[in-house]
């Protein structure tokens, strides 16, 4: 398979063509089934099935003692029919002052009355009244599908287990928080999501550690840190899911050497790409959207045409 070109196709069947023992290093970020437009036909199901199939073609693919290194996030909204409503009142956003022990005591005095009576007598909504008896302070609306916070990273584990791969190490990427994709938990104790994981895997065979590739300044500032503090990408107008060029650039300087071979099969808009050939190494890219694959191209060229970048 040819080298720094991205090959348009599916990376569970192009998996099959790279050379046995040739990657020294694969780093991605595949769909993270949070509703992207890339991924709007992806049930769980199908997704886990993907991420196992592509797991799976890294046993073959990596060379011994090379690592393969997903960045992803786990799924904070991931819907569940079978799960208890989420009930809460939020008392700085409660409009009326009425108590549930009110609206009782106004039962107790008159235990003929409707809702709409007991509104009228206590000066509220009818809607108020059956919150305050029935509880439906409903996350999303009553009648919403509830959602539930998802792990992934064990899954990632045991796909890789199977193919004879292990987790070697667990970083963690504090990015911008994301607010406009969590609208939802502004209101509730729910955290606002921040931070993406950064799983490593290793192929069993000799590792060459060598500290000399990075300078002792960057060592103590993040090679040797569990949590790198990385700006997101700032504008995604050409593509939904960028990851920065210095996430990629630091998981390629850390886990591979001049001259080797560095693989992402999910390409996007050229990330790896161009961070792998910033620092002299070669890639090989998988990626199933034609228009990406021209994306990720036209990064590619444009920085060819440019000095190195000094990152």
């Amino acid at each position: 398979m040819q080298k720094n070109v991205i090959q348009h196709g599916d990376a569970r069947n192009l998996l099959a063509g790279v050379q046995e023992a040739s990657v020294a290093l694969s780093f991605w970020s595949p769909p993270y089934f949070v509703g992207k437009e890339y991924e709007r036909d992806a049930t769980y199901e199908s997704w886990q099935e993907l991420l196992k199939s592509v797991i799976a073609g890294h046993g073959r693919a990596l060379k011994p003692g090379g690592f393969m290194v997903i960045n992803i996030a786990d799924i904070l909204c991931f819907e569940d029919p079978n799960i208890p409503r989420f009930q809460s009142m939020n008392i700085a956003r409660q409009r009326s002052p009425i108590t549930r022990d009110m609206v009782l005591d106004a039962k107790a005095a008159h235990p003929n009355f409707n809702r709409n009576q007991l509104a009228e007598l206590l000066g509220c909504s009818e809607q108020t009244i059956d919150r305050r008896l029935n509880g439906n302070n409903i996350r999303g609306g009553k009648y919403a599908t509830q959602t539930k916070v998802k792990l992934v990273g064990g899954n990632l584990e045991k796909y890789a287990e199977e193919v004879g791969l292990y987790l070697y190490d667990k970083r963690v990427w504090v990015k911008d928080a994301a607010w406009a994709n969590s609208k939802w938990v502004s209101n509730s104790l729910k955290a606002v999501s921040e931070t993406e994981d950064i799983y490593v895997f290793w192929k069993p065979g000799e590792t060459v550690i060598d500290r000399s590739k990075i300078p002792q300044k960057e060592w103590k500032e993040w090679a040797n840190r569990q949590v790198w503090y990385i700006d997101s990408v700032r504008k995604n107008d050409d593509h939904e899911a960028k990851f920065p060029l210095e996430l990629a650039s630091r998981v390629i300087r850390l886990y591979s050497s001049e001259g080797d071979l560095v693989l992402d099969p999910f390409m996007g808009s050229g990330t790896t790409a161009v961070a792998a050939l910033n620092w002299g190494r070669d890639f090989l890219g998988f990626e199933k959207e034609r228009k990406y694959v021209e994306l990720a191209e036209r990064n590619i060229k444009s920085f060819l045409a440019e000095p190195r970048l000094a990152l």
